[in-house]
């Protein structure tokens, strides 16, 4: 696999009695303090094994999803059904005939939002300024809540969806809701998945935790 992450290499091989320093320097091992150079081993150690763990779960993902697809695509043609691709086989579940293992995979999509979303919240701004002192508080943080970014310009995706579920009568709210759902762009999509076993058939599910998402 051409992502698999590879420890660096140095520019240049230091001579005999030499190491190489934070700014790329040619520096004699005596210089350097015994505590940094157990520094160094600790970290080369450590880092050595993150690196193998990381590129195994790599590999790891792609039979799983490799395995799925080539099921999925018997199963088609068991079937008689067109093939549909990998996204279009998201969210399914597969389970162990003894119904004790258990392997989900899920695509879900990547959202951003358009200009809209500042139209949908100049309205929402209008209808919590104007309506009953009673109700205005707590809208008035769901509304903060829902279009405050976070430290990558990112707004609450849950926040955003709850206003939506809100009903009121004001035609801005509902207008501001459109505007909202204009707003969605979909930029993409990840795939996931999620492993599950248990101890007998009529046992609560353990799910097994391997993060796939993050590589």
């Amino acid at each position: 696999m051409s992502d698999l992450i590879t420890l660096p290499t140095p520019a240049a091989v230091p001579p005999a009695g030499y190491l190489i320093d934070a700014k790329g320097r040619f520096v004699p091992e005596a210089s350097v303090r015994p505590v940094e150079l157990l520094e160094d081993q600790m970290v080369r150690k450590v880092l050595g094994y993150a690196v193998e763990l990381a590129n195994q779960i790599r590999r790891f993902k792609g039979h799983v999803f490799a395995d799925t697809a080539s099921y999925m695509s018997l199963a088609e043609e068991e079937y008689g059904a067109t093939k549909r691709g990998a996204k279009g086989r998201g969210n399914v579940t597969f389970t162990s005939l003894d119904g004790l293992l258990r392997v989900q995979i899920a695509v879900a999509d990547r959202l951003t939002f358009g200009p809209e979303l500042q139209i949908a919240r100049t309205l929402f701004d209008e209808c919590v300024a104007e309506w009953a002192e009673g109700a205005r508080d707590e809208l008035r943080a769901l509304v903060d809540q829902a279009f405050q970014a976070d430290r990558e310009g990112q707004v609450s995706r849950e926040a955003i969806f709850r206003l939506l579920r809100m009903q009121f009568e004001d035609a801005r709210w509902r207008r501001a809701q459109d505007a909202i759902r204009d707003s969605i762009r979909v930029i993409g999509s990840k795939s996931y998945a999620r492993f599950y076993v248990r101890a007998e058939q009529d046992a609560a599910w353990h799910a097994v935790p391997i993060d796939l998402a993050s590589v």
